[in-house]
């Protein structure tokens, strides 16, 4: 599913998917699964958890499989309680944690001669990322250009996720390039200024 093919409820359709994901596993009423058709269809998601503007959570997935629904949902559940880098959301944080869905496109190989010429090819903002080398493997959201907006950081800090040196560069490592289209709910409320 191309970003650009999007109908505009489908946003709403994807953030309350996961919103109810969320609720149902801390025993919540009243949040209602959406019945957009889109979500029938296979797409790559990432879910991203917010608190007061700050991460509580990122998981998805970067090639489509199954269906949006369960593309979403179950993102939900693993940035909510599987993301390694937090303890598992509680339910008093529930009401404060604010849910951005990024439904990526399909990654496109990008043939690079070197870092150089990937640095010199990266558009700011647009572009996502995926490195690979052996068995090793990161991406980053377009999203992260808006902590990391010098191409040269944004590569060398992906390479640092990868369990790679920044530094590091191979005739071998594998760049695929992609973009989504995000969604983000309201500032909960109580949540304070957030961005």
């Amino acid at each position: 599913m191309l970003a650009t093919d999007l109908h505009p409820a489908l946003g709403d359709a994807l953030l309350a998917t996961a919103r109810a994901a969320l609720a149902r596993a801390f025993d919540r009423a009243g949040v209602a699964d959406s019945r957009h058709p889109a979500l029938a269809e296979q797409g790559a998601t990432f879910v991203t958890l917010t608190q007061r503007g700050e991460l509580r959570g990122c998981i998805g997935t970067l090639e489509a499989h199954r269906p949006l629904r369960e593309d979403v949902a179950h993102n939900a559940l693993a940035a909510a309680f599987r993301d390694p880098r937090f303890a598992p959301l509680a339910a008093r944080e529930f009401a404060i944690t604010r849910v951005e869905v990024s439904l990526l496109s399909a990654p496109a190989p990008l043939t690079v001669a070197d870092e150089a010429d990937l640095l010199a090819r990266l558009v700011p903002g647009v572009d996502g990322i995926v490195l690979s080398w052996r068995r090793r493997r990161a991406t980053f959201l377009p999203q992260v250009w808006e902590t990391l907006p010098e191409p040269q950081d944004f590569v060398a800090q992906l390479k640092r996720k990868a369990g790679l040196d920044a530094r590091f560069w191979a005739d071998d490592v594998r760049i695929e390039r992609y973009t989504v289209a995000k969604f983000k709910e309201p500032a909960p409320e109580g949540a304070g200024n957030e961005a």
